[in-house]
């Protein structure tokens, strides 16, 4: 992606997100799971999930060559999903 594209998705998720403080948690919680080992390590330090993780991600979820950009409501989605999976599995 773009480091315009990717900021600009980043705020509109974010905007997305603040406005769904029943989210939050589960936010916080995939954020923890899909972090990159050790990320602390190394820069950028951030608790973000590998790259090419992200790019199998997006290309499985909008085809072509995984530079897409989602959509801030695809982000509101899979996190309801997320909040929702652990009742379904039992």
């Amino acid at each position: 992606m773009r480091a315009g594209l990717r900021s600009g998705w980043i705020l509109a998720a974010a905007s997305a997100l603040v406005r769904r403080p029943d989210l939050w948690s589960t936010a916080f919680r995939q954020v923890r799971v899909l972090a990159r080992p050790d990320w602390w390590k190394r820069a950028p330090f951030l608790p973000i999930p590998d790259r090419e993780y992200l790019r199998f991600r997006l290309i499985t979820a909008y085809g072509g060559d995984g530079t897409a950009a989602p959509e801030a409501s695809d982000l509101i989605a899979y996190l309801h999903w997320c909040k929702a999976w652990p009742s379904v599995v039992g």
